[in-house]
């Protein structure tokens, strides 16, 4: 069976691509025997009702697999934290609530990009990953030496406000392609890419490191991933109040906010996925807004809001008022508005290649510390 790509990536940049209705993938059954011919039968089943279900939509970005199957076929077992298909609705709200110019998606994909000014190398071909996309898109000023841009995300609706919006765009000079696809399973050819960038769209993955050893396996050696995160502090001023207004009207804390990476994890996360020379800085931006329902409708429309698996599907009108009071009156300025503290972790790196500096081995050392020390003694003297 074949699949059909109508002009959205190059066809060498593909690899299994499916799809699947979520109400037609319940009714196929998932086989658990370990018979062969049973596996075949089932991975049939499944692929079939992926085609047609994408085929009955009528839309033309081609979908990434929402699930993975191992060589016989069976789902991979892993932690998901994160509710993907919730995630990609609210992706879909963010994409009709998205603003034209958000002063803090913009700074931080301007800081983003100018780690690319620093780099004497050209990134031609470039894959941008979820997020802040169409702020990246907008801001790039050819930097990069771009030339060839691949935009991604999880949302079709939000792929369709991105082709929306750079038509509007007077820079028709850099050739750009759209996909819906998922960053968890990234439909992009080994080696294929310059440059990966995700401006605030991994932490969103339920297996952080595995999303970005594809995007290394995805470039070419030598070549450049940037990434930006919110960390763990961010929204620490909500995490607050709602855990005090949940213990005083309800007696107990559910989970409201979702967990985010700390600072001291972000290196870790380079060297487990394989890149080399890496690099992690942070950035900490205080947005202040008249009230908290200004704070919530700003994460709405960044596609910002929980997607916790286990969350608590009710939230009494009670206690939301009760967050907003606690908000108000813990941390609200002499002016009445309210600050809400964003950490945003920046990481750096590179695809390993032969002509990158390396630590030498241990041991390799000509000279000692303490010959350094007595010589540079004996001179002081």
């Amino acid at each position: 069976m074949n699949l059909k790509v109508h002009g959205l990536l190059p066809r060498d940049q593909i690899t299994a691509i499916q799809g699947t209705e979520p109400e037609r993938r319940r009714s196929i059954p998932l086989v658990r025997g370990r018979s062969s011919r049973a596996s075949s039968m089932a991975l049939a089943l499944r692929r079939t009702a992926s085609l047609s279900g994408w085929a009955c939509r009528g839309r033309d970005p081609i979908p990434a697999a929402p699930f993975c199957t191992d060589a016989d076929g069976f789902q991979n077992s892993r932690v998901k934290i994160f509710d993907r298909e919730l995630k990609g609705k609210q992706r879909d709200r963010a994409a009709w609530l998205m603003r034209s110019n958000d002063g803090f998606l913009d700074s931080v994909a301007e800081n983003l990009l100018d780690r690319l000014q620093d780099c004497r190398k050209a990134f031609p071909t470039a894959l941008c990953l979820g997020g802040a996309s169409e702020a990246v898109r907008r801001l790039l000023h050819g930097r990069g030496g771009i030339e060839k841009l691949i935009m991604m995300d999880m949302s079709f609706d939000m792929v369709k406000a991105l082709k929306d919006s750079d038509r509007k765009d007077s820079d028709n000079t850099l050739e750009t392609f759209y996909v819906v696809g998922d960053e968890e399973f990234l439909p992009i050819k080994e080696n294929s890419l310059d440059l990966v960038v995700s401006c605030l769209g991994l932490h969103w993955a339920n297996d952080l490191p595995g999303a970005m050893i594809q995007c290394r396996l995805a470039l070419k050696p030598d070549c450049l991933f940037l990434a930006a995160i919110l960390g763990g502090e961010t929204l620490k001023e909500l995490r607050i109040a709602c855990t005090i207004a949940q213990m005083e009207r309800e007696g107990g804390i559910s989970p409201r906010m979702s967990p985010l990476a700390q600072v001291r994890d972000a290196g870790n996360l380079l060297t487990r996925a394989g890149f080399t020379l890496p690099s992690v800085d942070v950035d900490q931006y205080t947005i202040r807004y008249n009230s908290a329902l200004e704070l919530i409708e700003h994460l709405r429309a960044m596609g910002e809001t929980n997607a916790l698996l286990q969350r608590s599907n009710i939230l009494k009108k009670e206690t939301a008022l009760a967050t907003a009071a606690v908000y108000e009156s813990m941390f609200a300025a002499e002016d009445g508005t309210i600050p809400a503290t964003f950490q945003v972790i920046y990481m750096t790196g590179w695809k390993e290649h032969s002509s990158q500096q390396k630590p030498k081995t241990r041991g390799s050392a000509t000279i000692s510390f303490k010959d350094i020390q007595n010589q540079f003694g004996s001179q002081s003297s």
